[in-house]
């Protein structure tokens, strides 16, 4: 299995927009074979975990590197990515992905 996390850091003021556009990718990642898991989340404030993070996660699980590669182009994926992350017009000021295995 691989798991993945991804990070997005909202532009000021647009941390909801954000968060309802990732909302609406996990349904359809769902309906993908070799999806484990795929869930959009937000960072809360915590004295027990003071670590720094972009304010929003998607936790990741893949049956495999190619299963999630495959994921990473599918037309959706490759759509939101260049709309909100690559674009100057996009929602998103910064985003990190990583896998592990």
């Amino acid at each position: 299995m691989i798991y993945c996390t991804a990070e997005f850091k909202a532009k000021e003021g647009k941390e909801e927009e954000l968060f309802s556009v990732l909302q609406a990718l996990e349904e359809p990642t769902h309906k993908e074979v070799g999806c484990i898991q795929y869930k959009v989340m937000r960072k809360i404030e915590n004295p027990f975990a003071p670590g720094e993070h972009y304010g929003i996660l998607f936790n990741e699980i893949w049956e495999s590197v190619e299963i999630f590669e495959k994921h990473c182009q599918m037309p959706y994926i490759v759509e939101f990515f260049e709309r909100e992350c690559l674009s100057p017009d996009g929602l998103v000021e910064k985003y990190n992905v990583n896998i592990f295995e």
